[in-house]
């Protein structure tokens, strides 16, 4: 039995991963810390768990085998740092950290202590993404040359006769968060057309804030790629009735993915024309298993260090061009 300490239920997502750790019969959640005491005591009261408000105590904890990290994010390098200098296994949400030097450091200091880390980017566990995969893989596009991701809701947008929208707050801090729509929800875009287009080259962004925001609400983000593939990333938290998309577009055909639909064209099929999949991939393992795997087993987890890199590398670089007004090349960067 693994067992683990919740710390923080800082982001929207802290809940879920306490429910998966629940129903994962190797994972049993011990104690809760968070930087907001109130918030953590009402948490672990919750969960019919103590609430420990001192993190050194949690992390030097010998009955602590792992910790699932929800603080904001700017408190991710240190808080991940120290749980891995205390030997405990780390799961948390993305990014993993602001900037690409910070993520090199972890990773150095993960593997120096022989823990095992796993960041949550689940979309690259889901079929549809493993069907886009196989497209890819298997030529039916030809040369990829347009890659185009889009993830938007209206989280920032208030309903009539509230003053804000269905996120919380504090994910509008750009001290906390280290940015707005893009860093968040346009991670996803961003870690499933890093897998998709390959190593990128080149990143140019836009970002607004639309309800005057701290941060950005609004972003585009063109990739050029070392493919000579063109991408655009699209994030928007003002955004109602946006679906998912996920389009690629080749020389020899193209795959269009919209919500729950899935249609490809190729001219390698001998139907021309536009082609609904008879059967998907079935879904990898979630994150929170294959860490557990990872821990339990050693077993290499489908989501690697080059995707947490590769991550933050786009972010870091975005954050940059909207700064600098201009085209920012990654090799600057690495």
């Amino acid at each position: 039995m693994i067992n683990v300490a919740l710390l923080s239920k800082w982001h929207v997502h802290a809940e879920d991963y306490a429910r998966q750790a629940e129903e994962n019969p190797n994972l049993s959640i011990q104690m809760v810390w968070d930087e907001d005491p109130v918030r953590g005591k009402q948490w672990a009261n919750a969960l019919g768990v103590p609430f420990e408000e001192d993190l050194n105590a949690v992390l030097s904890n010998p009955d602590i085998d792992a910790v699932i990290v929800n603080t904001p994010t700017n408190r991710h390098k240190d808080v991940i740092l120290a749980a891995a200098e205390n030997k405990k296994h780390i799961f948390t949400e993305k990014v993993l950290a602001f900037t690409v030097e910070d993520c090199k450091e972890i990773f150095s200091t993960i593997e120096s202590n022989g823990v095992k880390l796993m960041l949550s980017l689940p979309r690259l566990t889901e079929d549809y993404y493993l069907y886009a995969q196989e497209a890819i893989d298997k030529g039916w596009l030809g040369k990829l040359t347009m890659i185009r991701c889009r993830l938007a809701h209206n989280g920032a947008v208030p309903p009539k006769g509230h003053s804000n929208g269905w996120l919380p707050e504090h994910f509008f801090n750009k001290e906390q968060c280290g940015g707005g729509a893009l860093i968040d929800l346009g991670a996803h875009p961003i870690y499933l057309t890093n897998r998709l287009a390959g190593p990128a080259t080149a990143v140019t962004a836009r970002m607004q804030s639309t309800l005057t925001h701290e941060v950005d609400d609004n972003a585009i983000v063109l990739v050029d790629y070392e493919s000579g593939a063109m991408g655009a990333i699209e994030a928007s938290f003002v955004s109602s009735g946006s679906p998912f998309q996920l389009e690629l577009y080749g020389t020899e055909g193209a795959l269009l993915i919209e919500d729950e639909t899935i249609r490809i064209k190729s001219s390698h099929f001998n139907d021309k024309g536009w082609v609904v999949p008879e059967s998907l991939p079935s879904p990898l393992p979630m994150a929170i298993n294959q860490w557990v795997e990872a821990i339990s087993n050693n077993v290499a987890s489908s989501i690697t260090k080059e995707d947490m890199l590769n991550l933050t590398l786009i972010n870091e670089a975005a954050a940059l061009s909207v700064q600098k007004n201009t085209t920012v090349r990654l090799s600057d960067m690495k």
